[in-house]
């Protein structure tokens, strides 16, 4: 590094060397600002300067130019912090769904239907034709939720449906329970009790809520197809 290069690196700093305010000798003394904010109010501590009186405006009473370029960038740092708190507040992203708010309100009068096993359910659309056999292939959209509604997990966002094999333990207890008795074609919403959902929990990942262990669950689950039985029953 050459002796050029030591002014440089200090007036390329976004803040004085010295404090606002140090001493030097008998009066206080100001580095020269840097930043492209104190730039902006350069004019204004000239003006303040150049008067006699040293006032400000009837809304603020300043005894010093220290006193105001320390309240003007104050007011700035309020300002900036203000754009952060409004960008941290952005509206959450819609995220896709099988029941939308007319779903959401029929629902309410749809009666519950309760199985021996503690699965509860309401169905949002009754399907026609077979209902699939345990071991076969179905391919079946789904949103799972947490009670408070928030998702954890959707095949909606990944964008295909999801192909499993029914009643041989390939997903959770109360899934597998509750699209055996489906038809194609069909919506249904699951209320699954801890017991039939996930023994171990599942860890949240970035904008998901985690499912604590053996914690009740929601899904909301549409029966696409059933590969080899929906051509045979037509």
């Amino acid at each position: 590094m050459t002796s050029l290069d030591m002014p440089t690196m200090a007036s390329s700093l976004s803040f004085p060397i010295l404090p606002f305010g140090s001493v030097c000798g008998k009066r206080s003394c100001f580095a020269t600002p840097q930043s492209i904010l104190v730039d902006k109010f350069r004019r204004v501590v000239l003006e303040v300067k150049s008067s006699e009186t040293r006032e400000c405006t009837a809304m603020f009473n300043c005894n010093s130019r220290r006193d105001f370029l320390g309240l003007a960038l104050g007011v700035s740092g309020l300002f900036i912090h203000s754009l952060e708190a409004n960008g941290a507040g952005l509206p959450l992203e819609e995220k896709p769904k099988l029941c939308d708010e007319t779903c959401e309100k029929e629902l309410e009068n749809v009666p519950m239907v309760t199985t021996e096993s503690g699965l509860q359910y309401k169905d949002i659309k009754v399907g026609q034709g077979p209902s699939p056999p345990v071991g076969f292939q179905v391919a079946a959209n789904y949103v799972a939720m947490v009670p408070s509604g928030q998702i954890f997990d959707s095949s909606l966002e990944k964008g295909q449906p999801y192909i499993f094999r029914v009643g041989s333990g390939q997903v959770i207890q109360g899934l597998d329970e509750g699209i055996l008795s489906m038809k194609i074609g069909g919506k249904r919403r699951l209320y699954i009790p801890g017991s039939l959902a996930f023994p171990k929990g599942l860890n949240s990942a970035p904008g998901r809520p985690r499912v604590a262990p053996s914690s009740p669950v929601i899904f909301d689950v549409s029966l696409e197809y059933i590969p080899g039985l929906e051509v045979d029953e037509e």
